[in-house]
């Protein structure tokens, strides 16, 4: 079984280089154009991916498959490094030659939603047969901005626990249930922390980055509460969700110093492995790395008494494609469908243990028992999923609200802030960048 996909992983702390290509966008800042051709005829799709290992044979097993089933039809693949995509993608605009169909980080999708050339889906996702509401709505919601499709999903994951067996039997502790609460997970992490031999309950990881920031963001929705008000013209997470949880991650980190925090972003895997950590928030993509523990994994604990329940995040990508002539996107949308359709989704996930981009086919027991089969845990990603109820803000000034945001939270972790002061000054922060436009 091939290692579960890190693009998504990558993807959490691409946002600071985002901000180096927004002039770029924002010189080819413009409304998308709408596709309106039919009909595909003989054409060579460019496809700009970055694939390797058992994605790069899965996917070109399903190219040689689309074109022995579309006479006519040739699908070029480009290996392009993802976290290049963006950059190289408008430098081919500027040049007039972009890919017909590229793909593209979620985090950029406000970014990518102006630049001229790349085609609304909007129609084209509403088509007899494509089934758009099948799609998780975590994805859905990163691939639309301003009510304007701008991709098809690629990639979907999501954050849960992963706890070690041995390590909870070893503390008297019963593994965790699918009911459990912050509190809960707070007082195991103290009995599974010993100073003795440098083990700790669990961990975050705290470069300041967006992988510091998303995992705080679904304590703040499993608390109640959101990061910006309903318009996305203010600040909202200096509340009292907010304050809940971060109250949550420093009583570990501070007082109860239960939580190895991770100033490489990197560190708590091997830690993990070693079973020098019971319990870590992390996705599907960890799971190969962990070949010496015996581990189980469930969901995010919850607040009671709140209407969060167990949400997650995700960081879905997508699939892009530009307006290189009507009949090139013709041509490029008949591909993307083909390859996003069930049976495609189905069995790009079980060659590589990524999980399904839609719901029916996340659902399907045998698809859950084959890829569970392969790597233990995953099936339990697939089911979160459902936990998946909302996005990051789709704007274009996220990446830099998430570096107030992370500078907030690594503050608080490291005890050199308080809760409520933090929230208040790293509000007045996003307040100005919303202010600034």
């Amino acid at each position: 079984m091939a290692q579960y996909s890190k693009a998504g992983r990558r993807l959490r702390g691409s946002l600071a280089g985002l901000l180096t290509v927004l002039t770029g966008a924002a010189v080819l800042a413009g409304c998308g154009t709408d596709s309106t051709s039919s009909g595909g005829g003989a054409q060579t799709i460019q496809v700009w991916e970055g694939y390797t290992a058992a994605e790069a044979k899965a996917f070109t097993h399903l190219v040689a498959e689309y074109e022995a089933q579309h006479p006519g039809q040739k699908v070029s693949p480009l290996f392009v490094n993802n976290d290049d995509t963006l950059q190289k993608v408008l430098t081919a605009v500027r040049g007039g030659s972009p890919p017909d169909i590229a793909y593209l980080y979620g985090s950029w999708a406000p970014n990518v939603a102006q630049i001229p050339q790349v085609v609304n889906l909007t129609q084209v996702v509403q088509r007899p047969g494509v089934n758009w509401n099948d799609f998780w709505t975590g994805e859905r919601a990163v691939a639309t901005v301003n009510g304007k499709v701008i991709g098809i999903p690629a990639v979907v994951d999501n954050l849960a626990v992963v706890y070690n067996k041995t390590l909870f039997a070893r503390a008297g502790l019963q593994p965790p249930g699918p009911g459990w609460t912050w509190q809960q997970f707070e007082a195991d992490a103290q009995k599974l922390t010993n100073p003795a031999v440098k083990q700790f309950g669990t961990a975050y990881v705290t470069p300041g980055s967006e992988d510091t920031v998303w995992h705080w963001e679904p304590l703040l929705w499993q608390a109640g509460g959101q990061l910006l008000t309903p318009d996305n013209k203010k600040a909202a997470f200096d509340s009292a969700a907010g304050l809940t949880s971060l109250n949550t991650l420093r009583a570990m980190a501070v007082t109860d110093k239960s939580m190895y925090l991770d100033p490489s972003d990197s560190a708590y895997a091997n830690l993990f492995n070693s079973g020098k950590i019971g319990m870590l928030v992390t996705g599907p993509w960890d799971l190969s790395a962990f070949p010496n523990v015996k581990y189980g994994v469930q969901v995010m604990p919850s607040y009671p008494g709140t209407s969060g329940g167990h949400q997650t995040i995700s960081g879905p990508d997508n699939w892009v494609i530009f307006n290189n002539s009507p009949a090139r996107v013709a041509a490029a949308e008949q591909f993307l469908l083909w390859l996003t359709a069930p049976a495609q989704v189905k069995y790009f996930a079980v060659q590589t243990g990524n999980l399904p981009t839609r719901q029916s086919v996340g659902d399907s027991a045998t698809v859950s028992q084959q890829m569970n089969a392969a790597l233990p845990g995953v099936g339990a990603f697939v089911a979160n999923l459902a936990n998946v109820k909302q996005a990051r803000p789709q704007i274009p000034q996220y990446p830099k609200i998430s570096q107030i945001l992370g500078t907030m939270i690594v503050a608080v972790l490291l005890g050199k802030s308080q809760p409520q002061a933090a929230l208040t000054a790293a509000a007045q922060q996003v307040d100005q960048v919303l202010a600034a436009g």
